[in-house]
């Protein structure tokens, strides 16, 4: 069921720039006259994607099925040369699938307001992630399957656990928190325009509905952070930049939620510097990254990485490939068991309370290794900088 909005398409620039003028506005009644309700939506719609196995000739039992954000294509994921999570996904002997979302790349562009939401566009990854698991493409069936997002697609990943809870066994969010502080400068900066307009000779075809950021400059606003990223891949972003839809700006918060009977793998990977999940600074007040957990009560693991000097789209800086290994070692470390420990705050270089360490001592485990933020302790009685703490090991071993 996607929204029912109450919103006419805008016949110029003018209306589309007031329209988000609006929508930003303090104390705007913008966004609670827009809705009106919910309603169905059905039809068949084409969805262009790319499966990648690595070259060895083999069947794989593990894919990654990656959704991009606002402002890309699937080849957000094989963006340029040093630039591709796939080849680095293909090292660790994983398969890929990466498509196009609705409204964008190759795939269908339907009605811009009513019908390319983010409601629909979850079910269109549920349909994608059960082909996977019952060997629609390439005649090869997938057992574990990784749901990786960025932002937009991070959303919808995270939407996924919430709604359909055993369809993935990890989900990796990528510029993604649970802070919308940045969504208002983000969404400015952006200036969007229509794309019709603004990109004559891609999208002459489609509506006002479907728009695109303004320039380069407002992709740097939006995506990167200076001295960390390649000039060059900044110019092949604007040049291959994919639209977005007002359906979309208006639903994309509709399919988030807690997911309470999720037992898989989460990790959220942002750069330090993302603008629209964390104004700028993804350490302040907190660490918005690992607050985001807390949409994971049952995960079985959690992780966090905050790239350094990093914008939103992580994967045009200098720093992508750092990142992609990271959160591959993150899905083969797994599985692990999380211990949240409820009373005073540990503050960093104060002694384990000694039930808590009790606690760690009646687990019966060979060895443990303690990880609290990005590093290691063993579990002698040490100091710690965090309130909860990820034991490496098997679960099952705890009376």
């Amino acid at each position: 069921m996607n929204l029912k909005l109450n919103f006419t398409l805008p016949q110029n620039q003018t209306g589309v720039t007031q329209t988000f003028i609006s929508m930003l506005s303090s104390g705007s009644p913008f966004m609670k006259q827009l809705m009106g309700g919910i309603q169905p939506v059905n039809g068949t719609y084409n969805i262009s994607a790319t499966l990648c196995t690595p070259a060895n000739n083999t069947k794989h039992s593990t894919i990654e099925i990656l959704t991009h954000g606002v402002g890309f294509d699937r080849y957000y994921w094989d963006f340029a040369p040093g630039y591709s999570y796939v080849d680095v996904a293909t090292q660790y002997n994983h398969a890929t699938f990466f498509y196009d979302r609705l409204g964008v790349g190759k795939s269908s562009k339907p009605d811009a307001v009513s019908i390319v939401q983010t409601p629909l566009e979850l079910e269109i990854l549920q349909s994608l992630v059960t082909m996977l698991k019952s060997g629609n493409f390439s005649n090869n069936t997938f057992s574990t399957i990784i749901g990786t997002g960025h932002s937009f697609g991070s959303l919808l990943t995270q939407g996924l656990t919430a709604k359909y809870p055993n369809s993935l066994d990890a989900a990796i969010l990528t510029g993604f928190s649970t802070n919308s502080t940045g969504q208002q400068p983000f969404i400015t900066g952006l200036n969007l325009a229509i794309a019709s307009q603004n990109q004559p000779y891609r999208f002459s075809n489609l509506s006002n509905g479907y728009l695109v950021s303004d320039t380069a400059i407002s992709n740097q606003i939006a995506f990167l952070h200076a001295q960390n990223f390649d000039p060059n891949i900044l110019n092949l972003a604007e040049a291959t930049k994919g639209p977005v839809t007002f359906g979309e700006l208006f639903s994309q918060t509709a399919v988030m939620g807690t997911a309470m009977n999720f037992t898989g793998s989460v990790a959220v990977v942002n750069g330090d510097n993302d603008l629209p999940f964390c104004a700028g600074n993804c350490s302040y007040p907190t660490n918005l990254a690992q607050a985001a957990l807390q949409l994971y009560p049952m995960a079985r693991s959690i992780g966090t990485y905050l790239a350094l000097h990093t914008g939103h789209g992580i994967n045009l800086h200098y720093s992508a490939v750092a990142a992609y290994h990271h959160i591959q070692e993150f899905i083969a470390n797994t599985p692990s068991y999380q211990i949240w420990f409820h009373g005073p705050t540990l503050v960093k270089g104060t002694k384990l309370p000694q039930p808590q360490y009790n606690l760690l001592q009646s687990l019966k485990w060979d060895t443990m290794s303690v990880l609290v933020e990005e590093e290691r302790f063993l579990t002698d009685y040490g100091t710690f900088s965090s309130f909860f703490i990820t034991l490496a090991g098997d679960p099952t071993a705890i009376e």
